[in-house]
């Protein structure tokens, strides 16, 4: 496979996370909620996910007990530095797992961690074998200029999305006072919901966003 072949893959990954977060919602919460923080609909750190899982564990195909446990790593990771670096730049908490046992730093937690297991089972023994024979049948110069025109739409979408989620950080900071994050978080959900149709489909998308203040140390 090429790079182009592989971003196709990023796509449908991350197209196919969506999918189970809008599902999973749809069943907790009984309503449709476009999940993920970006405008459309797919959930980049699950096409990172699929795409590492193939390049990395496709080698241990006839070992599914180390292919369970190694997907479980890796993806744990992933989401724990996707977490970390989210935080620290958008200065918002975007999922937190401290309620759940056997979390760290409410990051992840084992409840996901095994799930991530049985996921990469699924992408090296289901998913992979019925996605790849797809994407590699088509004509090359086809392939290519799909795949361009997918990646220039998904980086105007990363472009504008992180604008809007910017608001977040300068929401937090604009708080008037060192206060719990509770009333930091209703603060921030205030002046969003004041934004546009995208920052609402964002705060749709994680009610449960915990945003916090770091205050500027005096001169």
């Amino acid at each position: 496979m090429n790079v182009f072949q592989y971003f196709l893959l990023f796509i449908v990954y991350a197209f196919f996370g969506w999918f189970l977060e809008v599902l999973n919602a749809l069943i907790r919460q009984k309503k449709f909620i476009n999940r993920g923080f970006l405008i459309g609909p797919y959930c980049p750190i699950y096409g990172v996910g699929g795409v590492l899982i193939t390049l990395v564990l496709t080698r241990y195909h006839h070992d599914p007990i180390a292919l369970f446990i190694m997907a479980l790593v890796m993806c744990a990771v992933l989401e724990y530095l996707t977490s970390y670096l989210m935080e620290k730049i958008f200065k918002a908490r975007w999922w937190d797992y401290s309620s759940k046992k056997f979390n760290i730093n409410g990051r992840i937690c084992l409840e996901t961690m095994i799930v991530f297991g049985l996921g990469g089972c699924f992408t090296i023994y289901v998913a992979n074998p019925l996605v790849i024979p797809i994407i590699t049948s088509f004509n090359p110069i086809i392939t290519n200029i799909v795949a361009i025109t997918l990646l220039i739409l998904f980086l105007f979408d990363l472009i504008v999305s992180f604008k809007i989620i910017a608001n977040f950080k300068k929401a937090a900071f604009n708080f008037p006072k060192k206060d719990s994050t509770e009333e930091i978080t209703k603060f921030v959900k205030e002046i969003l919901a004041k934004k546009n149709i995208y920052t609402r489909r964002l705060m749709n998308a994680f009610p449960k966003v915990e945003a916090y203040i770091k205050k500027k140390k005096k001169d």
